[in-house]
């Protein structure tokens, strides 16, 4: 039995590499070619600066394909395995689906955990360069406020925005303040040019201050505010939680998003980058019940297209719902993790239903 968990395993590692490495190759191949004069022209006509450009691309290609990689790969082991006619002796030894379920598992719990460092380590590492070089679907989502993203502090319900600091952001430049009511309605908005942090003060220089009503704003050389500004985490200052790490997303939950956007976007994101330690795994239960209606090598084709439609009704359910825990109109766990735990119930009954008939 060990012998076949091993030579199924290695069979779905191997085409999982290919698979994945071959679509990510060709799409990062792409991106190169589309925008190579904007590539070479930010690194000084150098091509060294092209294959830089397809390493800081690769982190997010591969998280985009990852899953679709999984499912595949398993699909394509076991219609091999169902045309050779090598389930029929696999199922007369004793092995049941549920035990190839779990000779997969190890594997599926490295994929998932390789699906989340990637996400969570690579992807932020990677995107604030790209963002610097504004290429691609990069220059529009670019902040143009300065050389580098804004900072964002927050101070009970007041928001500070600066568009550049010092290293440990105890001076600030391009300062708004905006303060607001317990409603969170804007009662004042406070522009200085610099901003200096002094025994727990800001002393904000060449002051504007404009208020609610229709009152004339106040112009001022020097303003003292008490507020305690907490900085946004550096490498994440732009806000976009898919571009965060876990501790990232957690550091603008606790301080309710800085402002930028609401806290259940992150919360809903942090939910969901926890989710991707069991996405290998799902895809697993999901395709091996479905060998055993198959097993004697008939309608493989039916399999094949079968499995890739749950998966796509899984990639698409789980889109949707990630967008409606952004609009917060689903809780942020359950729209990380309904369509996890749907599909997970799908797969358990299939099996159950496979156990059954086995």
């Amino acid at each position: 039995m060990k012998q076949i968990g091993l030579m199924i395993t290695r069979m779905v590692l191997v085409r999982f590499i290919v698979i994945l490495l071959g679509i990510s190759i060709f799409v990062i191949t792409l991106e190169v070619i589309s925008y190579v004069d904007a590539i070479l022209e930010l690194n000084d006509r150098q091509l060294s600066g092209l294959a830089y450009y397809a390493l800081l691309r690769s982190p997010a290609i591969l998280s985009t394909f990852i899953g679709m990689s999984t499912l595949l790969a398993l699909l394509l082991t076991l219609s091999e395995l169902s045309y050779r006619g090598e389930l029929v002796p696999i199922w007369a030894s004793g092995v049941s689906p549920l035990q190839i379920m779990v000779m997969l598992t190890p594997l599926a719990i490295i994929l998932g955990a390789a699906n989340f460092l990637i996400n969570d380590v690579a992807v932020p590492k990677a995107e604030p360069v790209l963002h610097s070089w504004g290429i691609g679907e990069y220059g529009s989502k670019k902040l143009k406020v300065g050389e580098k993203d804004p900072i964002w502090m927050r101070s009970d319900n007041d928001i500070l925005r600066a568009v550049s600091s010092n290293a440990k952001s105890t001076e600030l430049s391009g300062v708004t303040i905006f303060r607001r009511d317990t409603r969170g309605h804007l009662t004042e908005q406070i522009m200085a040019t610099d901003a200096k942090l002094h025994n727990g003060r800001w002393e904000l220089k060449n002051v504007v201050v404009y208020y609610r009503a229709n009152l004339a704003p106040s112009r001022l050389d020097k303003l003292i505010y008490s507020g305690a500004m907490r900085p946004a985490a550096a490498g994440a200052r732009s806000g976009a939680p898919e571009e965060m790490s876990l501790a990232g997303l957690s550091y603008f939950i606790e301080n309710a998003g800085f402002g930028i956007r609401p806290a259940h976007v992150y919360e809903t994101w942090w939910h969901k980058r926890v989710s991707l330690l069991v996405s290998a795994l799902l895809m697993v239960v999901i395709c091996v019940p479905l060998t055993v209606k198959f097993r004697r090598g008939g309608g493989i084709g039916t399999m094949f297209a079968v499995g890739v439609l749950l998966g796509f009704v899984f990639f698409v359910f789980d889109g949707i719902s990630l967008t409606l825990g952004e609009l917060g109109v689903l809780p942020p766990w359950m729209a990380a993790w309904a369509p996890v735990m749907i599909f997970f119930g799908i797969g358990s009954y299939m099996t159950l239903q496979a156990e059954t008939v086995g």
